[in-house]
């Protein structure tokens, strides 16, 4: 039997470890999940368990290579973003892999931007807005002046995909795709390490950069493979957008977060946008891209249950709801803005829909309606700050909100200039990462048709 060749992926999120075989095509002919329960640092902070994580790419890699149907032709990994390892000399951890999640220290934050320039121009500087732990160098500023013994054990600090990397090349690396991304590492505009890295001699703990789409040789089980470096999750989720569509677009992945992601526009940010949560990264090339982001999903969870739960119905129930036009026209008409909604920032900040009144609405369709329009117009005062300055014709919406009609047709009103599409791709991170390593691997030419596509037209009178 002739073995099919193909691309080993491991996806790394905050919940869900995943592990994909690519046949030439792009499509998914293995799969296999893993979840892990948390554990603690020592401040009682809940983090990734590493040694659960090691394990498990190690094994899964193992189970995956012993497929008689399959011949692995290379590696690569992916995984979220804000996360570092610290290795000593033996590549062994030195310490917990924090949480991005974890509380900053006041004090501390104020040293370093004080040192710094402060946080408005250390913020346009580095792209990143003031995000404590989130910005991940922080977190290796943060052992370097509480800890000093331990930074000095520190043989290499890498983000979570060049660790995973590491785990099975032996090799260490450094990718712009995460040192880009908010992390108060990289000075957009020398296109450089920011100063401090040096004068903090952070610089001599991360590994030398390597190119996004390169591979190197990794011996495992007894056979030498091509494995990639890793990427960032939201990099590589934009690369299939990036491989496809020549014309510019703005991406809206949506999930947790809801992130506009413009690749074509190269306007500084500005220190409002910064304060507006507006941000750059790298894509796997090595040019930024413009992002900005509001907590959609989050507060899609909080509001459909406290609607169900007012209309004594399941949470899930606004699957069932169609878009109605009748319905938008009527609560545009009734229901004006929240009470205490205010303009500008807070649109971004706060939840306008969980200031009203669930008794004012006849129905849950009603409710939900109301809910979306809010939510749509909080997502496009996020969206605008990235489309100001750049001249897109087409917006693509990936992830659950694409899945929602009644998102889709607001949307669609909200820019009648523009084609509005939802876009839907099995596993865009992971197929993305697979094409950041296209030529390393296969054979085939890059694929034009694992995007589908299906257009929103406005056709009716709605107006956003």
């Amino acid at each position: 039997m002739q073995k099919i060749p193909v691309a080993a992926i491991f996806d790394v999120g905050k919940t869900n470890k995943k592990l994909f075989l690519f046949d030439e095509n792009y499509k998914i002919v293995y799969e296999k999940s893993a979840r892990f329960t948390e554990i603690v640092d020592e401040d009682g902070e809940a983090c990734e368990n590493i040694e659960s994580l090691r394990n498990s790419v190690r094994d899964s890699l193992q189970e995956v290579l012993r497929l008689p149907e399959f011949q692995v032709q290379a590696i690569n990994f992916s995984a979220y973003g804000a996360s570092i390892v610290c290795i000593d000399e033996a590549g062994e951890p030195v310490c917990p892999l924090y949480s991005y999640l974890k509380p900053y220290p006041e004090t501390l934050r104020k040293q370093f931007y004080d040192t710094y320039g402060g946080e408005g121009e250390f913020s346009k500087q580095t792209a990143s807005p003031v995000l404590g732990s989130l910005n991940s160098g922080m977190q290796i500023y943060r052992i370097r002046h509480e800890r000093p013994e331990l930074f000095d054990r520190i043989s290499y600090a890498l983000h979570l995909p060049q660790y995973i990397s590491y785990l099975v090349t032996g090799k260490c690396f450094s990718d712009l795709t995460s040192i880009g991304c908010h992390t108060n590492l990289w000075d957009f505009r020398k296109n450089d390490y920011h100063e401090w890295v040096r004068k903090e001699g952070v610089l001599d703990k991360l590994a030398p950069i390597a190119p996004s789409d390169e591979v190197v040789p990794a011996a495992f089980m007894g056979n030498v493979y091509k494995a990639g470096i890793g990427l960032h999750d939201s990099s590589a989720a934009l690369i299939p957008y990036l491989v496809n569509f020549q014309e510019p677009f703005v991406l809206l992945s949506t999930g947790t977060w809801c992130i506009s992601l413009n690749p074509f526009n190269t306007t500084p940010l500005t220190e409002a946008e910064l304060q507006r949560d507006c941000l750059r990264f790298m894509q796997y090339k090595g040019k930024p891209v413009k992002a900005s982001r509001f907590f959609g999903g989050y507060e899609h969870e909080q509001q459909t249950k406290r609607i169900a739960e007012h209309f004594n119905l399941n949470t899930a129930h606004y699957k069932t709801v169609p878009f109605d036009a009748e319905i938008i026209s009527k609560l545009q008409r009734e229901q004006g803005p929240a009470p205490g909604a205010r303009p500008g920032i807070n649109q971004l900040q706060e939840s306008v829909f969980a200031q009203r009144d669930l008794s004012s609405f006849d129905s849950y369709a009603e409710a939900y309606h109301q809910f979306v329009l809010d939510l749509v117009k909080q997502q496009v005062a996020s969206t605008q700050l990235v489309l100001d300055g750049a001249d897109v014709k087409r917006i693509f919406v990936d992830g659950g909100f694409g899945k929602n009609p009644i998102y889709m047709n607001l949307l669609a009103a909200a820019y009648p200039d523009k084609e509005v599409f939802a876009a839907s791709m099995a596993q865009a991170t992971a197929v993305g990462t697979a094409l950041a390593i296209h030529r390393h691997w296969n054979t085939k030419p890059l694929p034009n048709d694992i995007i589908e596509l299906k257009y929103y037209a406005v056709t009716h009178d709605t107006k956003l």
